[in-house]
This record gives structure tokens, C-alpha cells and sequence, in this order.
């Protein structure tokens, strides 16, 4: 009797996903191709927003060990490891050029897109190819794609559609690897972005829709993504917690927040299903939670999904999944979780990115149904009326992708559609980033006639007005952003430095002392700090403030830098220590590739402290060299002088 061979448990699944990309042909090809062409004009812009302050200026995108800190020690705000490791290796490919960036997101999009349709043609919804299109090309998705901040929605839905796909897998087959897989994509959704916290409703929701009824088995398959989306969603609320302490985001309470979820999905469907006027940021309602009104788009709403639920068996099946599908994946954005962005607006058309698709699916699937019953002349009228829809949405989504050039281009449209103190801050900031300062003042004036207790715009005006010699007004947007919010670390900061610069040291003192306070871990302050109580002869607090400063940023080369030059120049009985100066000199020019004049002149001073005179001229030579080349003859005058003490032999000390 002849044995029976066992097949290993990867060959069926290899063998499937082998099957399954040969499946996807011409038609996959076509709608990726579609998505690059429509994103055409997203893939030649630039940073925007907060693109800058996220991957160019950050300190753990550009460090060696970011994946470590991204992963096991929380480095940033937001806990989505996956998507802070996909910006980290691909700093490594485009470093500061935003292009690839943008090819890179506009190709997850199309990816995402056929797997949407992958999706959506196991579920066997009408129309499965069609709707995806529609998703690729819809003109609400250009926030997401056109965003390379947003690259963590893209790259979220790659791994959500993944897992669902899979799921309906191991739902068909029963296989258990394809479980695993479906268990993993899942988790690595939810470690990009836990916006996705909804995966494993959405997973029970494409059984019932399958079977008609929910399964033991189908309860008990969810338990692990139920976990991890539990899990997960805390540690997002109490770290946007700690970002949002003492900022209060909605004044109402929980009958606000309720009305507030009856009205936000009514945007949202509006938008899909009539995408015109769109913008950045959205005017914030104020929504009466004592006004019974308020409550009526909600009640609506549910009532509608009772309805389709009463009806399920019937025409109110496919209504209540897609409609349900729409909005269980909106659930963390309806108002009930607080995120930074309420600061500005309830809603954002990035937020429906994962949603979206529930609206498309089951518009397009009826036009499909429409389309069959049609014959002649009626199903060629059809016909022309879906392609002029579908050029229509293309030509939309090419148009604003225009607008996300640059973020004068971005701003500058959302000021014309909605103009809020907050869009009109961010757009006098892109015209400063442009060298257009007066602009940006007039912009910054107008931001506070919308909102005179908008302290950033009093702070950032003021910083503008400095920049021009402006100093005595300056000082007032100063006092002006502390009198409507004295918590304001950066108005402090601010004033602190136009009082030093305007001769009044002491109470410079108080205003940093004041933002340190406020904010402990702000290695700027300290260092400032510490400049202004050295030059009154506090050097003791002034070392213990670099020293504050290094703790919290122990690679901050200003503040090693202010910190050798003072125990350089200071006696041994005040406090004075060479060879640490030495330690810290070498780091600041190091870090800096010894292309800072005034690090090799401290650098210069810490040699001579510690007797190496030769290393010390040398090194002032090189810093003396150095500052006349750039320009900078006063300074390398000073230079030449105390190059003349380590000629003779002498350490450059500075009486105190």
C-alpha cells in the first residue's frame, strides 16, 4: 500500500499568492498606472505642513539607532513604529529631496487601490474594479496622498486591505496560515497608524456579509485583533493626552461630543459623494449640545441603520454593510477621542481615506446593477455619463494636486475657502519661509483681527517684527501672546531673547526661567538661560543650565559649546575644568565638521586651559581662517588676539 506524501503547509499558500499575481494582469497594471498618472502633478511637489518638522528636521528619522528608539523606547509623540521605520529607511534613499517621498505614496495608493479591488471582488460586490478606480482617483484621497505626512495612511491601508484579504483567505479555505498572515498584516496595520483600531469589526462584518451570521469561530479569531486594537488605541489616547495637556480641545462635554458624532459622518458622505470645495482645514462648528437639533443628524443616522438591519434579509443588506463599513472605520474620528488636529477642525478629508470605500463600493455596485438592466441607447447614455464622471474625478484630483506644490500654493487656497486664524498663521509661515516677510507680517495681522487671544500669531508676529529691527513691537505681540495664554512657552522664550538684546538681562532671566519652568525638557531655554546668567556673573547656575540642556539633548553642540568655553576661560577655584572643555569642544566641532568659527575658537581656548598650546594654535589659525572666509572680520580679529596669549604661552581667561 502506497504511502500518502503530506504537503508542507507553505506550498498551497506559496503556490495561491503565485496564482493570485498572475490574476492580476492587465487590469492591476491598469489602475496603478491610472493612480501615477492622475498624481501626476503631487509627485513634483514639495514638503508641506508638517512633512518638515516630521522627517527633514527630525533627530530620530536621521539617527543610526531610530529604528531601535522608534520601536522599544516610544522616541515620538505617536507610537506607529512601522511608519516611522518606513520614513527612516527612506531617508537613507531621498535624504531631504521630496520627490521620491511623494512616488513612493502616490505607488502605495495605487497598490492600495488593487487590493481594494482584490477585496472587494471576493466579497463579490458588483462593479469590484470600478470602485476601485473611483478610490484611486477620487479627489478627497489627493489629503492623503498629495501629504507625505500622510504616508502613514497609505501604507496603514496596504496593511488593512492586506489583512482583510487574507482573512476572506482562510475564511474560504479554512487554512490557518492564511489566518496567521491575516493576524500579522492586522497588526502591522495597527502599528503604522491606529486609525485602523476598527480592523477587527470590519473582519466580523465581511463574515456576516459572507455567511449571513456570525460564528463561534468567527468570535473567537477576532479575540487577538480585539486585544491588540485595545492595546494599542490607549497607549495613542494617553500619549495625545500628553500632547494636548492643557489645551482644551472640546469645551462641552459628553452630549457635545455626541451630537458632534451625528454630524461628522454627514460631512464625510456629502464629500464622497460630491467632492467639491475642498480644502486643507475646515471651519470648526460649534455645535449646541443643549439645542435638541443638534442631535437629529445622529438620530438620523442610526435610525437609517436600524432600518437597513430591519431589512437585511432584503434591499437593506447591502446598505447596511456598506453604509455600516463607513461608519465603524470613522468611529475614532467622530469626536469622542481627542486629537491635536480638533484644535483646528472636527474634520479632515485624510480621515476618511480607509472609509471612503464603503460609499464607493456601494454607489458604484448600484450603477453597475442599473447599468445591466439597461439596453440600447439607455446602457450607451450610461455608459458616457460613468466616463464622464470617472474624467471628471480625475481631472478634480489632478487640480488639487496642483495645489499641494508648495505650501504657499496650499495655504493660499485654504485662506480663500476658509479663512481662520489658523490657516492664516500657516500661511504667513510658508510666505516667511519664502523671504516674503512683509506678507507674512500682514497675514500674521490679520490671523489675530480673526482671533485677538490667538497667542502663537501674536508670538510669530512678533519674532517676524524682531527679524526687522522692530524690537519695542516685537516686546508688545510678546506680552500680548503671555496675557492671552501665560503658559506659552515660545512667547516667553521670545521676549526673553528681546530683552537680552535690548540691554535688560535680568529680566531676560525671568522669562526664560519662566519657560523652563513651564517646560523642563527645552534645551534651547536652558542654553539661553545660561548665556544671559554668565554674562551677569552667575556662572555656577549658568553651568548647572548647559547642563540641564545637555541632559535633555546630550548632543545639543551650542550648549557643549557655551558649556567648554566657560570652564575653559574660567579659573580652576570658580569652577574651571580643561579637560571636560576639551571633551566638549571636540564634540561641537565634530558634530558640525568643524565648520563653525566660533566652536574652533572655543575648541582654541580649551587646548590652551589644558597646556596645548600647539593644538591650540593651530586650531585658532584654523578658526581665524575660517571666519574671514565667510565674512566675519570682527570676529576673526578677536580670534587673532587671543592667538596671540597661546603664542606666549598664556590661557585665555576671562575675569568674572
Amino acid at each position: 500500500m502506497a504511502q500518502r506524501r503530506l504537503k508542507p503547509v507553505a506550498e498551497p499558500i506559496a503556490h495561491t499568492m503565485k496564482n493570485a499575481w498572475k490574476s492580476l494582469g492587465i487590469d492591476g497594471a491598469l489602475l496603478i498606472l491610472l493612480t501615477m498618472l492622475v498624481y501626476l502633478p503631487t509627485m513634483r511637489g514639495g514638503f508641506i505642513w508638517d512633512d518638515d518638522k516630521l522627517i527633514v528636521r527630525n533627530r530620530t528619522v536621521k539617527a543610526s539607532d531610530g529604528l531601535y528608539q522608534f520601536w522599544f523606547k516610544a522616541a515620538e509623540q505617536d507610537y506607529r513604529p512601522v511608519a516611522w521605520s518606513f520614513w527612516w529607511i527612506e531617508w537613507r534613499l531621498w535624504g531631504a529631496k521630496a520627490t521620491g517621498y511623494h512616488v513612493v505614496n502616490v505607488l502605495l495608493h495605487g497598490i492600495d487601490a488593487v487590493l481594494v479591488w482584490l477585496v472587494l471582488r471576493r466579497l463579490k460586490i458588483p462593479g469590484a474594479w470600478l470602485a476601485s478606480l473611483v478610490f484611486a482617483i477620487h479627489p478627497v484621497n489627493v489629503a492623503t496622498v498629495a501629504w507625505i505626512s500622510e504616508q502613514k495612511n497609505t501604507l496603514s491601508m496596504f496593511f488593512f486591505a492586506l489583512a482583510i484579504l487574507l482573512y476572506l483567505k482562510f475564511d474560504e479555505e479554512n487554512h490557518w496560515g492564511w489566518y496567521g498572515l491575516s493576524l500579522t498584516m492586522g497588526l502591522l496595520a495597527l502599528l503604522t497608524k491606529t486609525a485602523v483600531v476598527m480592523l477587527p469589526v470590519v473582519l466580523l462584518g465581511c463574515a456576516w456579509w459572507q455567511h449571513g451570521r456570525l460564528r463561534l469561530k468567527d468570535w473567537l479569531c477576532s479575540i487577538p485583533l480585539f486585544i491588540a486594537s485595545l492595546v494599542l488605541s490607549l497607549v495613542t489616547i494617553i500619549q495625545h493626552r500628553h500632547v494636548l495637556e492643557g489645551v482644551v480641545v472640546q469645551p462641552g462635554g459628553f452630549g457635545t461630543r455626541l451630537a458632534l458624532a451625528g454630524w461628522v459622518p454627514w460631512f464625510y458622505l456629502s464629500e464622497a459623494l460630491l467632492p467639491v470645495n475642498l480644502t486643507v482645514i475646515y471651519p470648526k462648528w460649534t455645535v449646541d449640545a443643549s439645542n435638541w437639533i443638534s442631535y437629529v443628524p445622529g438620530t438620523i443616522l442610526i435610525g437609517s441603520l436600524v432600518v437597513f438591519w430591519w431589512n437585511r434579509r432584503s434591499w437593506g443588506r447591502p446598505l447596511f454593510f456598506g453604509l455600516g463599513y463607513f461608519v465603524v472605520m470613522l468611529f475614532p474620528v467622530l469626536g469622542f477621542f481627542d486629537q491635536a488636529y480638533n484644535r483646528y477642525s472636527w474634520v479632515a478629508d485624510h480621515w476618511q481615506y480607509y472609509s471612503i470605500v464603503g460609499v464607493i463600493a456601494l454607489v458604484v455596485a448600484a450603477a453597475e446593477r442599473l447599468g445591466h438592466r439597461m439596453r440600447g441607447p439607455s446602457r450607451s447614455i450610461a455608459t458616457l455619463a460613468g466616463t464622464a464622471v470617472l474624467t471628471v474625478l480625475g481631472l478634480a484630483s489632478w487640480e488639487r494636486g496642483v495645489l499641494y506644490a508648495d505650501s504657499e500654493t496650499l495655504w493660499r487656497d485654504n485662506v480663500a475657502r476658509s479663512p481662520g486664524p489658523w490657516q492664516c498663521n500657516n500661511l504667513a509661515f510658508a510666505l516667511e519661509q519664502k523671504g516674503k516677510r512683509l506678507e507674512a507680517i500682514e497675514m500674521w495681522q490679520r490671523a489675530i483681527q480673526l482671533d485677538p487671544d490667538y497667542a502663537e500669531a501674536h508670538t510669530n508676529l512678533g519674532i517676524a517684527l524682531k527679524q526687522l529691527g522692530r524690537m519695542p513691537e516685537a516686546i508688545e505681540q510678546y506680552k500680548e501672546a503671555l496675557r492671552a495664554r501665560p503658559d506659552l512657552v515660545a512667547a516667553h522664550y521670545a521676549l526673553g531673547m528681546a530683552l537680552w538684546l535690548t540691554g535688560k538681562p535680568q529680566e531676560a532671566i525671568d522669562q526664560y526661567e519662566q519657560a523652563v519652568k513651564i517646560q523642563p525638557d527645552f534645551p534651547e531655554g536652558h542654553d539661553n538661560l545660561g548665556i544671559v546668567l554668565a554674562q551677569v556673573g552667575r556662572t555656577k547656575d549658568a553651568i548647572q543650565q548647559y547642563e540641564e540642556a545637555l541632559q535633555v539633548r546630550p548632543d545639543y553642540a551650542d550648549a557643549q559649546n557655551n558649556l567648554a568655553r566657560l570652564l575653559a576661560t574660567l579659573p580652576a577655584a570658580n569652577g574651571g575644568d580643561p579637560a571636560r572643555a576639551v571633551t566638549l569642544a571636540e564634540r561641537a566641532c565634530e558634530s558640525t565638521g568643524h565648520g563653525v568659527a566660533n566652536y574652533l575658537d572655543t575648541l582654541a581656548a580649551a587646548y590652551a586651559a589644558a597646556g596645548r598650546f600647539n593644538d591650540a594654535i593651530v586650531t585658532a589659525q584654523n578658526a581665524i581662517a575660517l571666519a574671514r572666509s565667510t565674512g566675519q572680520l570682527q570676529i576673526a580679529s578677536e580670534f587673532e588676539t587671543r592667538l596671540k596669549l597661546y603664542r606666549s604661552g598664556h590661557a585665555y581667561v576671562v575675569a568674572r
